[in-house]
């Protein structure tokens, strides 16, 4: 499993820790950014997005300090969505109910280890649209991505 992970400056504790932790059990891809010096979360929520919308990367993880830029600027690439989680609950029924591809934190907010077993949440988590009776949640999927297209 290919993932992109990225952020700005007030995130790039967190992404270290985190390629640290899932170097062993997955491929990563390091789109910046490479130091503390200040950034724009936008071009690192762009770079992370368009991997995924794009087919290079399987999911991705965004970060930022609150979390919110790296979800709203991701979630304007077309076939992203997004999803700014705060507990493994939220992880996993952002995945089986909305398919979220990228996982967005605020490194102010989430502990390292939290963040880790957020992540693997996430990857692990399928989407429960192709599940017979759960159609509905593919539905909705759909419309999303309707909206997304001005259909």
């Amino acid at each position: 499993m290919r993932i992109a992970i990225g952020s700005d400056h007030g995130g790039y504790r967190l992404k270290e820790f985190l390629k640290g932790a899932l170097v062993a059990d997955f491929e990563l891809r390091d789109y910046g950014t490479d130091t503390e010096d200040s950034a724009d979360y936008p071009i690192f929520a762009a770079r992370v997005a368009n991997a995924v919308a794009g087919g290079d990367c399987d999911f991705g993880i965004a970060i930022c300090t609150t979390g919110i830029g790296v979800s709203i600027a991701a979630n304007k690439v077309r076939g992203v969505r997004a999803a700014l989680c705060c507990d493994i609950e939220r992880v996993k029924m952002s995945r089986r109910h909305n398919n979220a591809n990228v996982l967005c934190f605020g490194a102010g907010y989430v502990e390292p280890k939290t963040a880790l077993e957020m992540a693997r949440a996430f990857f692990s988590t399928d989407f429960d649209g192709i599940k017979t009776g759960q159609e509905r949640h593919a539905r909705r999927v759909e419309e999303i991505t309707d909206i997304e297209m001005n259909r």
